[in-house]
């Protein structure tokens, strides 16, 4: 939208489920944005305005709101598929690909979160977290060239700014070329925090805080994290139970089990939500769900880990752990896919627990209200109502995937596998538009990240 006052309506729309409380689904409605927000949503039957607008035309569209991913590592779209690093499990492919991410650079970042950002809006994400937790030497801006590619893409961004000050020497698993001092990590999670951080309603951009694991940091550092935390008002966030090697790990390193380590840190908190949570017990979800702690579920990157499947249909059943999905790295996934994370994530429930235990519905809300949740940000983004952000996609419905598939077009959306959004809106404003990123220069991003990722690949 050109001016501040000027309001467009996307009108016809087939198709239109909300994620709202009463969980409205309608069929042939409008709705009117003003000023990147939303004024009102009716079917067409008792829609009328006489206000000046611009109208877009969504007939044959489904529209659902916006997708949240709360967890990603976005320089890692440039070590897409790594020969070497495809068969491992997760401590000896860190340990690889830690020797080729300490080559990263400057530009190289810019270059990895813009084609990071633009894979997931094409699947339909609109609001995206990142940890950022690799900080080689010479990298005092690589947080800062991630938010330029979030101010291009237009995406909104909560990214966080994560940390590691365990090296091989002091029993952690990266090299001393991308750890950071405990003091030199304190410092910039302040500078960035006051920089970016915008906690109004309606923000565009937030920053959390994230050590990278309870075995990449010390338990100082913590417990230093949380308290900068709330001191400013903000969210961590740290990878938690991914694999059974982990559980060893703590066990022989604190005497604890990960969930139990981060109890005694004090880190069972609202402000907290954690990645993965494969490894966790029923006494460990009651506990997770006594202090509303978020959870990322990511299904394909455990998946091609090898890590196991994450007890989700267990967590749905506590209604007070907020729970989303996420797309993790792109070094663990290989795609930045937020649609077939809500397909794997339904698949890999039901491989197990039958084919009533998850419903498309569910896994639908965790990708969007359950996404805004984890990130407190459900007060103006994750739902379609009334005086919420302007955040949504739209599927054109009459393409392949979907032929044939139409008598519950919201489901279909997971069960026949819908490769990319057709329309998507961020903060009231067209991001892509017929299936096309609004982005001049995509071919020339695309020639970069290959070239870039070539030449670091070379020299590792």
């Amino acid at each position: 939208m050109g001016s501040e006052d000027l309001k467009t309506l996307f009108k016809n729309i087939d198709y239109l489920a909300t994620f709202d409380s009463s969980d409205r689904e309608l069929t042939k409605a409008n709705i009117l944005v003003s000023d990147g927000k939303i004024e009102r949503i009716d079917t067409l039957d008792i829609f009328e305005t006489e206000e000046e607008c611009s109208e877009i035309n969504c007939e044959g569209k489904l529209i659902i709101p916006g997708m949240v991913n709360t967890h990603h590592h976005l320089f890692q779209s440039m070590f897409r598929n790594v020969k070497g690093a495809q068969n491992m499990k997760l401590f000896d492919w860190l340990v690889f690909l830690y020797e080729r991410w300490k080559l990263l650079y400057s530009d190289a970042i810019y270059s990895a979160a813009t084609v990071g950002i633009y894979e997931m809006m094409k699947t339909g994400v609109t609001t995206t977290s990142d940890m950022f937790y690799l900080y080689p030497e010479n990298s005092d801006d690589f947080f800062d060239r991630e938010m330029e590619a979030a101010f291009r893409t237009g995406v909104r961004f909560h990214p966080c700014r994560g940390s590691m000050s365990l090296s091989r020497k002091d029993g952690g698993l990266p090299p001393d070329s991308v750890v950071q001092t405990e003091e030199k990590i304190m410092e910039e999670c302040e500078r960035v925090v006051k920089k970016y951080h915008n906690p109004s309603r309606y923000s565009m951009y937030r920053v959390a805080l994230a050590p990278c694991s309870p075995f990449s940091v010390t338990g100082k550092l913590m417990k230093d994290t949380l308290e900068m935390a709330e001191k400013y008002d903000l969210l961590v966030h740290t990878h938690l139970a991914e694999t059974a090697d982990e559980d060893e790990y703590c066990i022989e390193k604190f005497g604890l089990k990960p969930v139990d380590y981060m109890e005694k840190l004090g880190w069972l908190n609202p402000r907290a939500w954690f990645a993965h949570c494969v490894y966790i017990d029923e006494s460990e979800r009651a506990r997770f769900a006594e202090n509303n702690v978020g959870v990322s579920h990511c299904p394909t990157s455990n998946m091609r880990l090898g890590s196991g499947i994450a007890p989700i249909v267990e967590m749905l059943k506590h209604e007070k752990i907020r729970l989303s999905l996420a797309v993790d790295g792109s070094a663990s996934n290989d795609t930045g896919n937020m649609l077939q994370e809500t397909r794997n994530a339904l698949l890999l429930q039901r491989v197990l627990k039958g084919a009533d235990s998850i419903t498309p519905r569910e896994v639908l809300k965790m990708a969007t209200l359950g996404g805004a949740q984890v990130l407190r940000m459900d007060d103006y983004i994750g739902s379609l109502e009334v005086g919420k952000s302007a955040d949504f996609i739209a599927f054109d419905l009459n393409t392949l995937e979907f032929a044939g598939g139409l008598s519950d077009p919201l489901s279909a959306l997971v069960l026949c596998d819908m490769k990319n959004v057709d329309l998507s809106i961020i903060n009231g404003k067209i991001r892509i538009k017929d299936g096309i990123i609004l982005d001049e220069d995509l071919k020339g991003i695309i020639d970069t990240q290959n070239a870039m990722s070539k030449g670091i690949l070379e020299r590792a």
